[in-house]
């Protein structure tokens, strides 16, 4: 199974972080599955422009590639200004409208304030739904105060990732499964 994990910024810290505990649990917990950091801040991603992902060169062809041939993605985001990042928008966009399809998304929110919960559910949510991937409901969300020196202090938010990405595994090997039997009905 091909997992990606995308950081969906340019700046700061704690998505980041956020984005290495969940690679070190997957690692852990899954060592035979092809894990893949994407962090937006270390690609220099063209602006989408209506064409076409494969036809993109450099770090935004190694980014859509990526996704587009994962079958797990878990998808780190700040929140700025009570909304996604720009960079984040704009790797969905340069995707295609179908471009999760068959993909299991996990979500995982870094932000400065509670006040900020909602925004993957009336934000990205939104997005990944019209995108067709099947997401993990439950998210983990991350305040400021989870954080200290690039690490995670709050030892609950390690359990929500840890949660978060046991769901995901499971959601992606049951619907690998039913697919599978899905595909046995046909006789070619």
């Amino acid at each position: 199974m091909k997992i990606t994990l995308l950081s969906g910024s340019t700046v700061g810290t704690k998505t980041r972080t956020a984005m290495n505990y969940t690679k070190n649990i997957l690692e852990e917990k899954y060592p035979g599955e092809e894990v893949t950091l994407l962090d937006l801040a270390e690609f220099d991603v063209d602006f989408s422009d209506g064409r076409d992902f494969r036809e993109y060169h450099g770090d935004t062809k190694t980014v859509t590639e990526t996704i587009m041939e994962s079958d797990v993605i878990f998808i780190g985001t700040p929140i700025f200004q009570a909304s996604i990042p720009g960079s984040l928008k704009n790797v969905f966009d340069l995707l295609p409208q179908n471009g999760l399809r068959d993909k299991i998304a996990g979500i995982l929110v870094t932000a400065g304030s509670s006040k900020h919960y909602l925004i993957a559910e009336t934000q990205l949510k939104p997005i990944l739904a019209y995108m067709k991937a099947q997401i993990v409901q439950t998210y983990t969300f991350m305040e400021e105060r989870d954080f200290y020196r690039k690490e995670i202090v709050n030892e609950d938010a390690v359990f929500r990732i840890e949660r978060l990405v046991e769901d995901a595994i499971v959601l992606a090997e049951t619907y690998k499964n039913i697919k599978r039997l899905k595909e046995e009905q046909y006789d070619f």
